[in-house]
């Protein structure tokens, strides 16, 4: 038995040495992007993809959830990940977590991941994640304009994961390595790009990476927590 949890144990280290998440925070800035962004983003691109198939051949009836944008970004899921993982300065972690916190939203009945809702649905399982596990992180004005979305819309979206996930953001080991398995085996498989353009809630104009925003992105780290009692559901 103790042989048994020996070997789980290390193919569970070899598993996030191969992810990449062994990289410290002191040195992610000089580091390469791990490589648990590419595989994410495959797995991402594959869910969407098979979701679109069923979708298309009428079988299923889908829920329009806050996820939803109006149109398609034009930023592949893979050039999202890289870039929330540039500014917000989150654990490589976090990605594996935002994962875990996807597929439990997406439990929920006649709601499926697309192209209309991927890219929120990861910006914010993100944040959730950082604010949950990381020792230090950004506010909810920082990661908007990461990710390309209004503050009110960053703040509605992470309230309506809370509640769906019922406030249940702790994710025991046995969980989190078998989801590092589970990328793993999408290595083989090349990142596929899906158009994405980001837009405001109201679709009203279409957002922009520029120099300014970029700029923005450079400001110190605002430390917080969620409150104890906010977390009480958790277990």
């Amino acid at each position: 038995m103790e042989s048994s949890t020996t070997d789980a144990s290390d193919k569970h280290l070899e598993s996030y040495l191969t992810l990449g998440l062994t990289v410290s925070q002191s040195k992610k800035r000089d580091s390469k992007v791990p490589k648990v962004l590419s595989l994410l983003a495959t797995y991402l691109c594959r869910a969407v993809q098979k979701n679109e198939k069923l979708l298309d051949s009428k079988k299923i009836k889908e829920s329009t959830t806050i996820f939803h944008g109006q149109r398609i970004p034009d930023l592949s899921i893979q050039l999202y990940a890289e870039r929330i993982f540039k500014y917000a300065e989150c654990s490589p972690s976090c990605f594996v977590l935002a994962l875990v916190y996807m597929e439990r939203y997406l439990q929920q009945p006649h709601v499926y991941m697309t192209p209309f809702s991927v890219h929120r649905l990861l910006i914010t399982s993100v944040v959730v994640a950082a604010k949950f596990t990381d020792d230090a992180f950004f506010n909810n004005a920082f990661y908007a304009r990461v990710g390309g979305i209004s503050t009110i819309e960053m703040n509605r979206l992470e309230l309506d994961l809370l509640f769906n996930l019922d406030f249940r953001l702790k994710v025991n080991l046995e969980t989190f390595g078998s989801y590092c398995l589970q990328l793993e085996k999408h290595a083989m498989a090349s990142p596929e790009r899906l158009p994405v353009q980001l837009l405001c809630v109201n679709g009203s104009k279409d957002l922009s990476y520029g120099s300014s925003a970029d700029e923005f992105c450079q400001s110190k780290l605002v430390r917080q927590s969620y409150s104890s009692q906010a977390l009480q559901g958790c277990s």
